[in-house]
């Protein structure tokens, strides 16, 4: 076994001199800290060369040439085209995604 003693995260470890027997070994203890990850198991996706890819981008494009930008004087009113923009977005988005479970044999 190899510990790092520079390694704060893994410098958990006790020897214990005094439970020696008749040998000259002294039993080791390492404190091995597991902390609960959340695994994410479902994602959001376009099927690739799909109807639902292809109306997604299509109704995008229309929400885009829709939107008012010809005159944009001021930071607020961009701002708010940002805004409205990405609410259009999410909401096209979340009319053709399809939801896909993630499992070991998934592609990254």
């Amino acid at each position: 076994m190899f510990l790092r003693l520079e390694f704060l995260e893994h410098d958990n470890y006790t020897i214990h001199l005094n439970w020696r027997l008749t040998s000259d070994h002294a039993p080791l203890t390492v404190n091995i800290s597991i902390f609960k990850e959340y695994i994410q198991t479902r994602k959001c996706t376009l099927v690739k060369n799909s109807k639902e890819k292809d109306n997604f981008i299509n109704n995008l494009i229309e929400a885009i040439k829709e939107m008012n930008m010809e005159n944009i004087q001021s930071k607020e009113v961009s701002d708010q085209i940002i805004q409205s923009l990405a609410s259009i977005t999410e909401r096209i988005w979340y009319e053709y995604l399809k939801v896909v479970n993630i499992t070991k044999h998934s592609k990254k």
